[in-house]
């Protein structure tokens, strides 16, 4: 079905202007097609649809509590929906492969990207897995790679989170909330802890071997939480073109000067600042050091951050936007998508300013999602 998107403020490029979006095939269009049904945008935002190049919030329906487990399937259908009433159109699902077991482990990878797959042709949103590799976890190494061959995974990310679990052995309180998620106790989970440890000096081999799958496969790849410049050019040459989560000013300003993507979370900016107390990301985006927000933990934080970028007075909308639409997809490589012009996939929502709220996101064309008063709208 073909779709009109009549009367709103709609943003082309820089300049936010009164306008109507064709869609046609979908794809967005250079004209209207008749007939096509007309979806009215009087006093909205017509807006590219929000590009999440790192949420992991699925982790919530997969586990709502320690210990109480749904089925992935029924997760992401749950999922999908909320990423829908976010104005997300595309949704890199931070699915973290760790030696833990439980939420994290390989049984948990394995069930998810089966059920990805199931899920993804009916879910509106298109669904993307960003595999989060724990440099550690050497035992899923060839599983990891033959996924990656099969086209399973659409981005890669260098997890290193080991060493910080290593040196909070004696944190009671910190490892029981690790052993939790995992669902062992808390001895088996040091005792698992010190065992994956034990294999770093694997660990540069087997991530060499990874940047060569990724590239053969034509994947992008990511760090994450780098802690200097020299753990960056570290991950620079082995091909992450991405600085994820920097933890210091001068790793995002090392990755800028390289011409890199550098990602920090909407909920930083939502928030007004980490809450780990690293840099905030508001300030680093207005000089230019963070080009892409991600969701993170919290989807609706894209579309808040915006807003709020705005209302902080340096960037205009235009600009705002392109945090989490035009940017994180031009650093995923999907240069179908993130902008509203005509020949690219029809992927648009349609935003009520005064409320900050999406009306209606439609994805390559189609409806694939309305607010309980946009439906007064369609004609």
């Amino acid at each position: 079905m073909d779709w009109t998107i009549a009367g709103g403020r709609v943003l082309r490029g820089e300049e936010l202007s009164a306008g109507e979006v064709a869609l046609r095939d979908g794809r967005i269009a250079a004209a209207p097609a008749h007939p096509a049904r007309r979806f009215d945008a009087t006093g909205l935002l017509v807006l590219p649809g929000i590009v999440d190049i790192h949420g992991d919030a699925h982790e919530r329906q997969m586990q709502p509590r320690p210990g109480v487990d749904f089925p992935p399937e029924v997760a992401l259908r749950d999922s999908a929906a909320q990423l829908l009433a976010a104005g997300i159109t595309t949704a890199f699902l931070g699915v973290t492969l760790s030696w833990e077991p439980g939420l994290r482990g390989i049984e948990a990878w394995r069930a998810t990207l089966a059920a990805v797959e199931a899920v993804r042709p009916a879910a509106g949103v298109d669904l993307r897995v960003h595999c989060r590799f724990e440099a550690d976890n050497l035992d899923a190494l060839e599983e990891l790679l033959a996924d990656i061959a099969a086209g399973r995974v659409q981005l890669l990310a260098y997890n290193d989170h080991t060493p910080g679990i290593i040196r909070k052995r004696e944190d009671a309180d910190a490892m029981a909330k690790y052993a939790g998620r995992a669902g062992v106790k808390l001895a088996d989970y040091i005792a698992l802890a010190e065992r994956a440890w034990s294999r770093r000096p694997e660990v540069p081999a087997a991530q060499a071997r990874l940047a060569e799958a990724a590239r053969v496969a034509g994947i992008p790849m990511l760090s994450h939480d780098d802690a200097t410049p020299d753990a960056r050019a570290a991950f620079r040459a082995l091909g992450a073109a991405i600085c994820e989560f920097p933890m210091a000013e001068a790793v995002a300003q090392a990755a800028r000067e390289a011409g890199e993507h550098v990602v920090m979370g909407a909920p930083n900016v939502v928030r007004g600042g980490s809450h780990l107390g690293w840099s905030a990301a508001a300030p680093l985006a207005e000089r230019g050091l963070v080009t892409v927000l991600a969701s993170d933990y919290v989807w609706p934080a894209l579309l808040q951050a915006a807003f709020v970028m705005e209302a902080r007075g340096v960037l205009d909308l235009a600009r705002a936007w392109a945090l989490v639409s035009a940017n994180p997809a031009a650093a995923a490589g999907l240069e179908d998508r993130g902008r509203i012009a005509p020949g690219l996939r029809g992927d648009v929502v349609v935003v009520d300013p005064r409320r900050r709220a999406p009306l209606a996101t439609f994805v390559a064309g189609r409806l694939a999602w309305i607010a309980p008063e946009g439906a007064a709208r369609l004609h």
